[in-house]
């Protein structure tokens, strides 16, 4: 039997590596622990059930990528409680944020050694589900709603801006707008932030406080560059479209400089009632991009009822490209789809000189991403606009 209360424990492993699945199922087995097996992200969702004690999901799958795995497992009522360990072989502080924010318990870095998974597995079930998203925000309603309203009322609010490059000839495409809350709490990390915006129905206000902000340093430089806000449906959904129309006039910023970068497309609460409001949206002149491509069919079917002026290459497909074939298969197939679809292509998270070159090579239109140029709160056009390296 296992160590945990004594009693037979069913664990889900997900992972496409069958040497390592059948590796970890006899270890767990030994332990007295009863283990199924899911080798894609479809597979997972379907095999979960709520007789699954806890879930062992790997970051790199072949269809879906493991964080919308997660996300999709945490938004189904039956399977929402089951804690969730995250294995990754990249050792990414950012990957380990977004994966604490997306409702995963732990995240483990891999090869580990058999007992730590075993303890971990454990622990994270002791103290149940996920401690540092939801319930944070739940537990403490009252001082993060406190904390929203004095962000909003002080316009407690950094705008960051990234660099993305056009490479064909090597130049300044455009700025990425990145909200950063200027806070100690924990709201100082953008994802919960917006998360909690959402939750207590200030997403919004502070969504616009952000681009006006933005927008009131962008104004005052001479800047013909696109810029990319980032935005969730809802506020696509939502009856904002003039009032944001109205902001890009009073800083007199012609609406087709602007491309809005959809984030958490899953969170699309009216399918109809979003795409005919994107339609309006487009018809004004503004550009739509899709993130995350390469992560999923999803992104895949978000193309297809978007059909975005501008696609952006997962960075974790863009990772390590140099070394995995079947990554620059993807690249290869995204890039070939934009191109037939007159659709600017971008690869995100460009960390080294070696991705920077292959992405150019495989005919990458842009790249943005910490080799090119880190995200400050400081524009200088001059210095953006060198070539970097």
């Amino acid at each position: 039997m296992n160590s945990y209360r004594g009693e037979k424990k069913t664990v889900l492993l997900v992972d496409d590596e069958v040497d390592l699945t059948k590796m970890l199922s006899m270890i767990l087995e030994t332990r007295g622990y009863k283990v199924k097996v899911a080798n894609t992200g479809a597979e997972a969702i379907e095999i979960a059930s709520p007789e699954i004690d806890i879930i062992i999901l790997d970051l790199i799958l072949p269809d879906f990528h493991g964080f919308e795995v997660c996300r999709r497992l945490k938004q189904i009522e039956e399977t929402r409680h089951i804690p969730i360990i995250m294995l990754s072989a990249e050792a990414l502080n950012e990957d380990r944020i977004e994966g604490l924010y997306l409702g995963a318990d732990d995240f483990i870095v891999k090869p580990c050694g058999n007992e730590e998974l075993v303890a971990r597995m454990e622990a994270v079930m002791r103290r149940g589900p996920n401690q540092v998203g939801d319930a944070v925000l739940y537990d403490h309603q009252e001082v993060v709603i406190r904390e929203l309203h004095k962000i909003y009322e002080q316009g407690l609010i950094v705008p960051h801006f990234q660099p993305i490059y056009l490479f064909e000839p090597f130049g300044l495409y455009g700025l990425e707008m990145l909200t950063r809350p200027a806070t100690d709490s924990i709201l100082s990390n953008p994802e919960v932030f917006f998360k909690a915006a959402m939750q207590y129905g200030m997403y919004l206000d502070l969504e616009i406080l952000s681009w006006s902000m933005a927008l009131d340093i962008l104004s005052e430089i001479q800047m013909k560059e696109k810029i990319f806000f980032n935005c969730n449906p809802y506020l696509i959904e939502s009856s904002q479209s003039q009032r944001v129309k109205e902001l890009l006039q009073k800083h007199q910023i012609p609406f087709d400089r602007i491309v809005m970068e959809i984030t958490e497309r899953s969170a699309i609460s009216d399918y109809k009632l979003f795409y005919e409001h994107l339609h309006k949206y487009k018809e004004s002149g503004f550009n739509f991009a899709v993130d995350d491509v390469g992560g999923g069919y999803a992104s895949l079917e978000t193309i297809v009822e978007i059909k975005p002026e501008v696609v952006k290459i997962d960075r974790h497909i863009i990772q390590s490209l140099q070394k995995d074939s079947f990554k620059r298969s993807i690249v290869k197939f995204i890039v070939g789809l934009c191109k037939e679809n007159n659709i600017f292509s971008i690869a995100e998270g460009i960390e080294n000189e070696n991705e920077l070159q292959i992405v150019r090579e495989l005919g990458v239109d842009g790249g943005q991403g910490y080799y090119l140029y880190k995200p400050t709160s400081k524009i200088d056009l001059d210095d953006f606009r060198k070539t970097p390296h």
